[in-house]
């Protein structure tokens, strides 16, 4: 991505503009893909932008280029990272990717214990939520909050999710779990605990990620 060309950042409540443009591009997206996603209006979109839970990204003549905002389930234990959206205009960019990555950051930086998770069919953002590492799992391991599982009903797959008792869809489930993240350093550390240079390089990085953690924390 240009970053001369593009701002990504937290969305600001002076930007609740967009809303409707995102909320059309959206829907057109998703019909234009043969494939469904909770349908949102530019209400709940512009509250998200209030809430200081969305990031959007604007071309340097101020046109909208991008938008994703957070949700929360099961009181906070799980976040996603939904409606992620590319302006037509600028696709190939390297939006998508960035978009993802501050979308992330700010999930953390908000909900430092959540687990975080998303459904997805396209393998672009398979791809990006890999790169960050979300691993695949069965939606069992996804919040089990019906609140959720409502907002699949505007989605043209939910008869499909229905007859599946909600435990598989043509949609993937990705997760990231930072208990699981750490668990992972500490047994690499484990791992390799007789070379004292690789050691001591996993004991820094799992001493600021610990550190990371906490300071989320106490936030």
């Amino acid at each position: 991505m240009n970053s001369a060309l593009f701002t990504v950042a937290q969305a600001q409540a002076s930007q609740i503009e967009y809303a409707l443009q995102i909320c059309e591009e959206m829907a057109a997206s998703a019909q234009a893909r043969g494939t469904g996603i909770a349908r949102r209006n530019p209400e709940y979109i512009a509250q998200k932008m209030l809430e200081g839970k969305a990031v959007i990204a604007l071309h340097i003549d101020g046109t909208w280029a991008g938008f994703c905002y957070i949700e929360t389930w099961s009181h906070g234990n799980y976040v996603a990272n939904s409606g992620l959206i590319v302006n037509p205009i600028f696709r190939n960019e390297g939006l998508a990717k960035e978009i993802k990555n501050k979308i992330f950051e700010l999930s953390r930086t908000l909900y430092p214990t959540a687990k975080i998770f998303g459904l997805t069919t396209g393998f672009a953002v398979m791809k990006i939520n890999s790169d960050l590492g979300y691993r695949p799992v069965p939606y069992s391991e996804l919040t089990q909050d019906e609140t959720f599982w409502k907002g699949c009903e505007s989605c043209v797959n939910f008869a499909i999710l229905q007859s599946k008792d909600k435990k598989n869809c043509l949609c993937t489930a990705l997760l990231w779990n930072p208990e699981e993240k750490e668990r992972e350093l500490r047994q690499q550390r484990d791992q390799v605990g007789k070379s004292p240079d690789r050691f001591k390089q996993l004991k820094a990085k799992l001493s600021i990620f610990k550190i990371k953690q906490d300071a989320l924390i106490k936030k």
